[in-house]
């Protein structure tokens, strides 16, 4: 019986030392990845739409490519600096050339990812104003976490819109055609 229960231990023991170490902050980690993804999506998005179709809008009634992409880039910013205790309007909505809004798309990208690196676990607790990005709660405050999960679910809520342009357009989008 001892020498079955020393190979059983042995057995636990060994398979123990391929456990994977658990990051230190998990929650944090696995909104990095998702904000990660969705900013490369949309930044190849962006890329991918030709300059003279950044006026395109499939019906009269919905904004143009470059709106979209405007308006992705003011969400950034107005979420990312709030949660930063300020206020930096990037003005992207005033612009209209590719070359600008993908310039105003990466200045907001670059903004975000300070904060996305900064991010503890700890830090993911903390409340903050719930009227940093829509949709609004009747709270008046949500997590750090909620917050920038919700712009991550906005940003796929816009590349979701925005693959149908470049479909209608002749262009494959980048999730689809993966480099």
């Amino acid at each position: 019986m001892n020498r079955y229960c020393c190979l059983v231990l042995g057995a636990l023991l060994a398979g123990a030392s391929e456990i994977p170490a658990q990051a230190p902050n998990p929650l944090s980690a696995e909104v990095k990845w998702s904000y990660g993804s969705i900013k490369n999506n949309l930044l190849k998005l962006a890329e991918k739409m030709p300059a003279e179709r950044y006026d395109f809008r499939p019906t009269p009634e919905v904004e143009t490519f470059g709106r979209r992409v405007a308006h992705i880039a003011d969400a950034n910013m107005n979420v990312c600096t709030g949660l930063n205790g300020e206020r930096k309007p990037l003005g992207a909505a005033s612009k209209t050339s590719k070359a600008d809004l993908v310039a105003a798309l990466k200045e907001s990208f670059a903004y975000c990812d300070r904060v996305f690196d900064s991010l503890t676990d700890a830090a993911a607790q903390e409340k903050v104003s719930s009227r940093l990005g829509g949709p609004f709660p009747p709270e008046a405050t949500r997590s750090r976490l909620a917050t920038l999960y919700n712009l991550v679910r906005h940003s796929n809520e816009m590349y979701g819109y925005m693959a149908v342009y470049l479909r209608l357009s002749g262009i494959v989008p980048p999730t689809s055609a993966p480099e």
